[in-house]
């Protein structure tokens, strides 16, 4: 019968072993993990999807990236909101809001992360790093 003590969990917390630091500051950074194994970076994973392993070392991005997949969603709120995949440089992609019009942001503009998060739903925000000339071209 297995029985979980909280002794392991307290000392495997501050350790390379994947598990988040609940001690980290949420608003500075986002916090990945990165296998150690085959060095593939992910998102809140406790195994590699690459290779299956658990030893996951966990670090922190810059919050640079590049926006994937922009759509605007209209359900469950009385504005519209954009909701967006974000690839960041380190080689992951997390879900987030982009800050600005929904309309003008598209697949391929850049952003960094913002202090601020997404009060409801805890997600990352970001800003545009560059203006949208779009309508220029």
């Amino acid at each position: 019968m297995y029985h979980h003590s909280g002794n392991i969990a307290r000392q495997t917390a501050g350790s390379g072993t994947g598990v988040l630091e609940p001690a980290a500051p949420a608003t500075d950074a986002i916090v990945f993990q990165r296998c150690t194994w085959c060095g593939t970076a992910m998102y809140h994973r406790l195994l590699c999807p690459v290779c299956q392993c658990g030893d996951l070392r966990t670090e922190r991005s810059e919050g640079v990236g590049t926006v994937r997949h922009a759509t605007v969603v209209h359900r469950n709120t009385p504005v519209a909101r954009n909701v967006s995949l974000i690839e960041l440089t380190e080689g992951f992609v997390v879900r987030g809001r982009v800050m600005g019009p929904p309309a003008a942001i598209h697949s391929g503009d850049r952003v960094r992360m913002s202090t601020v998060k997404d009060p409801v739903r805890g997600e990352p925000v970001f800003q545009l790093l560059d203006e949208p000339y779009r309508a220029w071209h």
